[in-house]
């Protein structure tokens, strides 16, 4: 197509190379180049055979427009995340669909607007007071294993990994002892391109190896659930488990697929998201001592703090889109069918939305960021994901008198969620 704006190769494989989001200033020069340059713009293979070409959106207002626009932006029938043709090929093979796991994230309506009905009252603020004391007592015990194991200590490992990895597994009714195994399978399915995190020796693995990686993961966690599901139609409780085993739309119980699809999103997404903001959070406080001693003084701060770092980290890195019709965007002529990715981590860096988007600001208002994406798809569990947060940072705001880090922070190697998978931080407790 005549005008047509096709990124150079070198930019083209940084937008997909899960190393680059680890080298997250370089990335975010990057999308200033391109949101400048070429806000609309064509990512196409070398050689035409590893993926897809799709449309790379980089501004705020594009991406906004694509999230709110569920009639002409398409979840189905492409990917909704990222994947290469070999993998896209292999969940074909194996499930039938495009996806290895059906979820909310996966559905258009009039499909999606049912399945989200079915747990929506569970997540409001009103309901989640329900659990609010419960999610203090196990922020409580969190920090009392840090403080027990300081001066020093890795915040991620210790502390913003394993909290809302427990939140969340006791709103889904799994029994502690098998954290350790929803972790694991977690950072295998989301962590898979980082070597550390999928515990795999991914640097060793062929491509094939990888998918097979993330396959098995999904495999065990339907496993799981469906047990889970089993003991919940025998004996329901308030769970969460509850009303998703017993769940009904338009009078019949939902497909066994669809309700692994559904499981599997509330126990990934509901607490490795988390733990990203929780952990960049803990980092930007530790960098700016001032910063800590007036939160800790003021606690009206926390709620921007707890917002700020949502859109600083932005966890969910990408989603895509298909688009439904022929469509202008950005100066570009998109066709129907045609593939995009909205990256989140450049429309919230997007300094025509943001002043100063690389600084975190606990006191930027307004702050509508996409962390949380928008219209019909945003984040079910937004609400949950502020309270666990304000929730931890009073408890640890309480207990710690002072913050720095202890060594280099590290981030994940991954295209879809990322952020910290280091935190070192030495402290003292009040």
């Amino acid at each position: 197509m005549p005008g047509r704006a096709v990124l150079p190769p070198d930019i083209a494989r940084q937008v997909i190379d899960p190393h680059a989001y680890a080298e997250w200033h370089g990335l975010l020069d990057t999308f200033d180049r391109l949101r400048i340059e070429t806000p609309v713009a064509r990512v196409e293979p070398d050689d035409g055979k590893l993926f897809d070409p799709f449309w790379l959106v980089t501004r705020y207002d594009d991406a906004m427009r694509i999230s709110k626009d569920n009639q002409t932006f398409l979840n189905n029938p492409r990917p909704v995340v990222f994947s290469f043709r070999q993998a896209i090929e292999f969940s074909r093979k194996a499930t039938g669909s495009n996806m290895l796991v059906d979820s909310l994230v996966v559905f258009d309506a009039p499909i999606h607007p049912k399945y989200r009905r079915l747990t929506q009252d569970w997540f409001m603020p009103r309901n989640l007071q329900r659990i609010e004391a419960e999610i203090r007592a196990i922020a409580a015990r969190t920090v009392d294993r840090m403080i027990a194991a300081g001066p020093e200590v890795d915040f991620v490992k210790l502390v913003s990994g394993p909290y809302p990895l427990h939140v969340v597994m006791q709103i889904l009714g799994v029994p502690e002892e098998d954290e350790p195994r929803m972790q694991m399978l977690t950072q295998q399915l989301f962590g898979g391109q980082d070597k550390d995190l999928s515990g795999s020796g991914l640097d060793k693995m062929t491509p094939e190896m990888v998918v097979q990686l993330v396959a098995g993961a999904v495999q065990n966690f339907e496993d799981y659930f469906a047990g889970i599901t089993a003991d919940r139609r025998a004996r329901p409780s308030d769970d969460l488990a509850s009303i998703i085993a017993n769940a009904t739309v338009d009078g019949a119980p939902l497909p066994p697929r669809d309700m692994a699809g559904y499981y599997i999103i509330v126990a990934t997404a509901g607490h490795d998201t988390t733990s990203a903001s929780t952990a960049g959070a803990m980092m930007a406080l530790a960098q700016d001592p001032e910063q800590w001693a007036r939160v800790k003084a003021d606690r009206s701060l926390l709620p921007g703090i707890v917002e700020e770092a949502i859109r600083w980290t932005t966890p969910v890195q990408h989603f895509m889109r298909t688009a439904a019709e022929d469509i202008e965007l950005g100066g570009q002529q998109i066709r129907a069918g045609d593939w995009l990715m909205i990256n989140y981590v450049a429309a919230n860096h997007d300094p025509a939305q943001f002043d100063n988007p690389r600084k975190f600001d606990a006191a930027r208002s307004p702050n509508r960021h996409l962390a949380f994406g928008a219209g019909a798809h945003q984040c079910l569990g937004l609400h949950l994901a502020r309270m666990e947060m304000k929730i931890l940072f009073e408890t640890l705001l309480d207990r710690i008198e002072r913050i720095e880090l202890a060594g280099e922070p590290k981030r994940a190697t991954s295209t879809f969620v990322g952020g910290l998978k280091s935190l070192p931080l030495r402290f003292a407790a009040s």
